[in-house]
């Protein structure tokens, strides 16, 4: 029997955007997140950029696999995609001092206001009134923490606003899923910080299991 949530079988609710505009500004962290999200706001007509600025990602070889990842699907979508700038040093130098938090703390507070600081100055300089990310239909992620984030680098701009869409529900991690096997994504193993990668090997070698080795891993 075929899975009531799967793409072929699955009808799609017509989104609106909060304000009712027509366009949309989508910060996005990777392939494999965006996908749902992408494919949700393209059958609901939304004219959507996807904005990728994620200085965290470490190293920048991995950094690369992960954006033209995006930019591959985006192109399939006939999105548009924006490449902002790899500043890994203004990102370590912001993290500086949370280097031993856990996954889910301060340091990933003080990532996600960083790359939404930056999604929300690129959406008041473009006339984009309303921005989303991806980063939330995650599971491994705290929406919350996301959401706070999010709606604070809007305040800091006039006529800006953070959608915070709760795209896991109604099956949207599953489609999410879904999406990146037929698409085969590249499918990365930790965050993306070098932190992350280094905690993650930490919880790998206590557990007798192998290290990461980047970049060979796809959804099929």
């Amino acid at each position: 029997m075929d899975n009531p949530l799967s793409i072929k079988n699955f009808s799609r609710t017509k989104l609106a955007i909060p304000g009712d505009e027509k366009k949309l500004l989508l910060h996005s962290c990777c392939a494999p997140c965006a996908g749902e999200i992408m494919e949700a706001v393209a059958a609901s007509d939304i004219e959507t950029t996807v904005y990728f600025y994620n200085p965290n990602i470490h190293p920048q070889e991995e950094y690369e696999i992960r954006k033209d990842e995006n930019k591959r699907f985006c192109d399939k979508l006939g999105f548009k995609f924006i490449d902002a700038d790899y500043d890994k040093d203004n990102w370590f130098e912001r993290i500086k001092g949370l280097e031993n938090e856990p996954e889910r703390g301060k340091r990933c507070t003080e990532c996600f206001d960083m790359r939404f600081e930056r999604s929300a100055l690129f959406a008041y300089e473009n006339n984009f009134k309303v921005y989303a990310t991806t980063l939330g239909i995650s599971r491994w992620k705290n929406m919350e923490q996301i959401n706070d984030s999010g709606k604070r680098a809007a305040k800091r701009y006039a006529n800006v606003h953070y959608w915070d869409f709760n795209w896991r529900k109604k099956g949207g991690s599953s489609r999410m899923i879904e999406i990146s096997k037929r698409e085969e994504f590249y499918q990365q193993e930790y965050c993306g910080c070098v932190y992350s990668l280094r905690d993650t090997n930490k919880w790998r070698q206590k557990n007798n299991k192998d290290r990461i080795i980047r970049g060979i891993k796809f959804y099929n």
